[in-house]
């Protein structure tokens, strides 16, 4: 049954937001079992009882030339669900991530009274800085996934709440390595090396063939390392496509979803840059980000960043804790000598390790419930609470 006036109405635009969302939806549904919730969302989202009239991964390229090719088809998508959300308002929208396709629809829905909420911060403080004006003109609150980004966003008007990492509490402050590796059919002793080359297609194009070149590499150094490849259903068929070309046979396991049990079960990983490398430091896990993208993209991209780092853990930690190989110098030699150095300097990846808890324990804080009652008291008007920051 569908209900064309949802309590909720949320977009999360790829698989990253889809499984955030999905965290303060199962909130949500322990506290307010009648609520429905409706619009742009992902499997585990839909596993909560949302109603996900389009897929996220709809909304799932990245790059601006890749944008532009697929811009016809996902404005279409967004004046659609304006239209349909406007005819039947909700009580609160939410936008999960995903700014450049949440922020406009949040704005026109403010503006005919909707409140809105704007979950997980734009990185205003990495690059692109003046999206904090189409912020403040969208959003009525920020629910923010890092401690410094409230006091960002109040210096802009921007009612805002840090309410820690949502796979903060998730994820074991010490992962089960010899669980996760029987878990998954690996060898109990031995290197084992996750490869996560993307959750897009277009990340699949321009990182693939590189991550797989870079493993060969690693197995011809050392031919006792094992390499675990999780990845989207809707992917594995390049995946399994690549892993075949390799030649590697059996020292290359590719697995449908379970990321989180491959950087359990791994040693290192090869690691494209983006939400899944804060998840790898989270699992404590020592990690050489790569990334290559669209010659053009790139080029605007760079002119716009604000730090030196482009990977969230080394932003995180304000250092380069770990090494980042991006565009030219993502190169399958320097990816595979970058895991090896992490193979032989155990030393090294202790040291890297106490960073990562210490940051682990400051995104633990009680997400669910700052978040619900954030959209409870949106959808009231009622007054706001004040952001508090309490390390764990």
């Amino acid at each position: 049954m569908l209900f064309e006036s949802p309590d909720l109405a949320l977009v999360a635009g790829e698989a990253s937001g889809d499984l955030l969302a999905s965290i303060v939806l199962q909130g949500v549904k322990e506290q307010h079992p009648d609520w429905v919730g409706a619009g742009i969302g992902g499997p585990h989202m839909v596993a909560q009882g949302f109603q996900a009239w389009w897929p996220s991964d709809a909304l799932a390229v990245r790059g601006y030339v890749e944008v532009l090719r697929h811009y016809r088809r996902i404005v279409g998508i967004r004046n659609q669900l304006r239209t349909r959300l406007l005819a039947h308002p909700p009580r609160l929208f939410m936008g999960v991530d995903a700014p450049d396709f949440n922020l406009d629809l949040e704005r026109d829905l403010k503006s005919r009274g909707i409140p809105t909420v704007h979950f997980v911060c734009p990185s205003i403080w990495a690059w692109r800085p003046e999206r904090v004006n189409r912020l403040k003109a969208s959003t009525d609150h920020v629910l923010c996934i890092f401690p410094f980004e409230p006091d960002l966003l109040r210096q802009h008007g921007i009612p805002a709440t840090y309410v820690g990492h949502p796979l903060a509490p998730r994820i074991p402050l010490e992962p089960d390595r010899n669980a996760a590796r029987l878990a998954l059919g690996l060898p109990a002793n031995g290197p084992v090396v996750a490869v996560l080359p993307g959750s897009r297609a277009s990340e699949i194009k321009y990182l693939g063939a590189r991550f797989f070149e870079a493993i060969a590499l690693i197995h011809q150094k050392n031919s006792a390392a094992v390499f675990i490849v999780p990845t989207l259903p809707a992917l594995r068929s390049m995946i399994d496509a690549l892993a075949a070309q390799s030649g590697l046979g059996q020292a290359i396991r590719v697995v449908s979803g379970q990321s989180h049990a491959a950087l359990a079960a791994c040693d290192v990983t090869l690691i494209a840059s983006g939400t899944a490398t804060l998840e790898a430091a989270l699992f404590k896990r020592p990690m050489v980000i790569a990334y290559n993208m669209n010659w053009l993209s790139w080029q605007i991209m760079r002119r716009q960043k604000l730090q030196p780092w482009v990977g969230l853990p080394n932003i995180l930690c304000q250092d380069f804790v770990v090494p980042e190989l991006l565009q030219d110098e993502a190169t399958a030699p320097a990816m595979a000598q970058a895991v090896l150095d992490w193979l032989s300097s155990p030393d090294r990846v202790r040291m890297v390790q106490q960073r990562f808890m210490a940051l682990h324990h400051e995104l633990i804080q009680d997400t669910v419930g700052l978040s619900v009652r954030v959209l409870e008291q949106c959808m009231s008007k009622g007054p706001l609470p004040v952001p508090t920051h309490q390390r764990a």
